[in-house]
């Protein structure tokens, strides 16, 4: 494959591989998903789309403070 192939499949490898974290957000880490999100923000095709990333984004950042408020109770003795 030539360097002109390579860079014109990368956007719609990147796209699917985000589409594919998001599909089975259930068996993926915070970071990947957030990375995911992140690319389809960015390029996702439709406004949809990249509006459906954003609020997943949301989502995602607000657990990740609640897990961060949780484990610093845990480490006061707080129930």
């Amino acid at each position: 494959m030539s360097g002109a192939d390579q860079s014109s499949a990368w956007p719609a490898e990147r796209l699917a591989e985000a589409r594919a974290v998001l599909a089975d957000v259930a068996h993926h880490s915070d970071h990947l998903i957030r990375l995911a999100c992140d690319v389809l923000i960015r390029h996702g095709e439709t406004a949809d789309e990249r509006e459906a990333a954003q609020r997943l984004l949301v989502v995602v950042d607000a657990r990740r403070s609640v897990q961060r408020a949780q484990r610093e109770d845990a480490r006061r003795g707080r129930p």
